[in-house]
């Protein structure tokens, strides 16, 4: 699995926090399975010390005398690991147990009578204390302190079976645990897997867009990869129109070119030659106003609306036009400005040509046409005549214009058509109700 992988990035970082886990896990049961260890060692001790006190006798001396035979085999078993002591007030030995030949015993710090003290001792192993105060026949006192040690073998052997068990089922739980997290990885990246194969299947044109029933959280990310891929296609399909374009513009030129060969005519050449220059140009000027490598972003259709009107409204001073906008202050849209301004500028130049005195720019957001959710509804209405019946659908062809009279390449409501399909919008036209005039309602996604 390559380094670069969310999979195995994800993996890593699972295994990481898990064995950070189980390692602090397994030192905090550790520690507390010694701690309970130590407890239930201090508790078998104390009863031992209890033992021994239940055993031991005091002669008419004053002595204190031990039974050959003691109720614990151990203490009478040499290397056994249960060792007893009986020392006086003044820490002198008094009694070992049969265990304890030749082991030395350590003194305990100060105790007060009945009390207890449970540590380890300079050779490892563990030792509870015990002064007692014992009342003789002749009602005198006598002080004594009782010890009794254990090897310290005997806890670590329980911890380190402990660790074993212990360290045996986390190493279980963590292949489990990781097994099921390499299940949920592939299980939660599944639609990752599925926009990677949609968009393998758009580079092959078997697919236009990201359609499939992807989850909410990447609904935002697919939207935007489908309108730049709207956007890209647009590119690419402006491009083929500009270049089309472009070669029907030089087919004339070039015919009349041709036909000076035979006889020549310097000033038909000079000025076809002039005509396809200019004709390049325009095409050259539009290919890169339009279809350049700038970055997609939100633009303000407001502010272009806004921009357009005050341009438009010099244009045409001479018929004094009305302009009834009602639009927000904002209206942001993910799209490039430039086919903003195609389409606008378009439709707006073309209300301002035909209107008698008003044109009406309407702005409606998050509105639905035909089952689909379309963020904006751009309204653009005029007082003029209107479209002809029949005419509507041919307008939206290239070179056809609404009235061959007026002037014009009967290419831009084309543009304007190509631009709005190709970016996944809708455009539709009819009688305007409150104007009387034309009204064309565009749809942005």
């Amino acid at each position: 699995m390559h380094t670069k992988s969310l999979s195995f990035r994800l993996l890593i970082a699972e295994g990481l926090v898990l064995t950070v886990f189980f390692a602090l896990v397994a030192i905090v049961l550790e520690q507390g399975f010694r701690n309970s260890a130590e407890k239930a060692l201090q508790e078998r001790l104390q009863i031992q010390i209890y033992s021994l006190l239940s055993a031991a006798e005091l002669n008419d001396a004053d002595e204190l005398i031990m039974p050959p035979s003691l109720p614990e085999p151990r203490f009478e078993t040499p290397g056994s690991g249960l060792y007893g002591f009986i020392q006086q007030a003044s820490k002198k030995l008094i009694w070992r147990s049969p265990s304890a030949i030749g082991l030395e015993v350590f003194s305990p710090p100060e105790l007060q009578s009945g009390q207890f003290i449970f540590l380890i001792d300079k050779q490892g192993r563990y030792a509870l204390h015990y002064d007692v105060i014992w009342q003789t026949v002749a009602d005198t006192e006598r002080e004594f302190i009782v010890t009794v040690e254990e090897d310290a073998r005997f806890v670590s052997d329980q911890v380190e079976e402990f660790q074993k068990t212990l360290r045996l089922w986390l190493l279980m739980i963590g292949i489990a645990l990781i097994s099921i997290q390499v299940a949920l990885l592939r299980w939660s990246l599944t639609p990752l897997r599925s926009i990677a194969k949609d968009l393998e299947a758009i580079e092959q044109g078997q697919k236009t867009h990201l359609d499939g029933q992807y989850p909410s959280e990447l609904r935002g990310l697919v939207g935007n990869l489908n309108a730049f891929i709207s956007i890209e296609r647009a590119h690419l399909e402006r491009y083929r129109n500009h270049l089309a374009d472009l070669a029907h513009s030089l087919k004339t030129p070039l015919a009349i070119l041709r036909g000076c060969i035979e006889t020549f005519n310097a000033e038909t050449v000079k000025e076809q030659i002039f005509r396809m220059d200019e004709i390049v140009e325009y095409q050259l000027h539009r290919a890169a106003a339009k279809g350049g490598q700038k970055a997609i972003k939100t633009v303000d259709l407001s502010v272009i609306i806004n921009k357009i009107s005050a341009s438009l409204s010099k244009v045409y001073i001479d018929k004094k036009i009305n302009f009834d906008i009602d639009i927000p202050d904002s209206c942001l849209i993910y799209c490039e400005e430039g086919d903003l301004y195609e389409i606008v500028g378009n439709l707006m130049d073309n209300a301002c040509k035909w209107c008698k005195q008003t044109v009406k720019i309407t702005l409606y957001l998050k509105q639905r046409k035909a089952r689909r959710d379309f963020s904006v509804l751009l309204e653009i209405e005029d007082d003029g005549p209107g479209i002809p019946i029949g005419k509507f659908n041919d307008i939206l062809k290239r070179g056809v214009r609404a009235d061959e009279n007026i002037d014009g390449h009967g290419i831009g409501m084309t543009v304007v058509y190509e631009l709005i399909e190709l970016l996944g919008g809708k455009l539709e036209g009819g009688k305007s109700t409150t104007l009387g005039g034309m009204r064309w309602g565009v749809y942005l996604p």
